[in-house]
């Protein structure tokens, strides 16, 4: 299990052993969902959106280590970020926060992009959708 971690920087570590803002989120405006079909890691994503702008993230991840802290490194970064500021967090931009990672891990930073970029699609969907429903009164 020792052998496991050696490959993890401290940043990684800290965000797998306390992960920040996981757990399921009551009336999220927004939920997004990536997945990684080769090695099975799911990342979930919710948002709380006040004026485009995200003030509170939490996450759901069923995956290997580098997912959980992918996610967790995500949060932190969103929130506080506009709707616009968010879906310019690169793959390369939380791999950078969370230190570097893994050539074999890699596909975290991306799991946690994709989540992000769904996540808005779905908070715009649902605001569209609102939007048009009070317009039609």
């Amino acid at each position: 299990m020792e052998e496991l971690f050696e490959a993890y920087n401290r940043i990684i570590l800290e965000h797998l052993k306390h992960p920040r803002n996981m757990g399921e989120m009551e009336s999220p405006d927004g939920v997004g969902e990536a997945q990684n079909p080769a090695c099975g890691d799911t990342m979930r994503l919710f948002i709380k959106v006040e004026t485009d702008r995200i003030i509170d993230a939490k996450f759901l991840t069923f995956g290997c280590g580098a997912a959980i802290a992918s996610s967790s490194v995500t949060t932190e970064m969103i929130k506080g970020r506009t709707i616009e500021e968010a879906l310019m967090i690169s793959d390369a931009v939380i791999a950078e926060a969370m230190g570097g990672l893994p050539p074999t891990k890699v596909h975290c930073s991306v799991l946690a992009e994709r989540a992000i970029q769904a996540a808005v699609s779905d908070y715009r969907r649902k605001k569209e959708k609102k939007e048009n429903s009070q317009d039609d009164r």
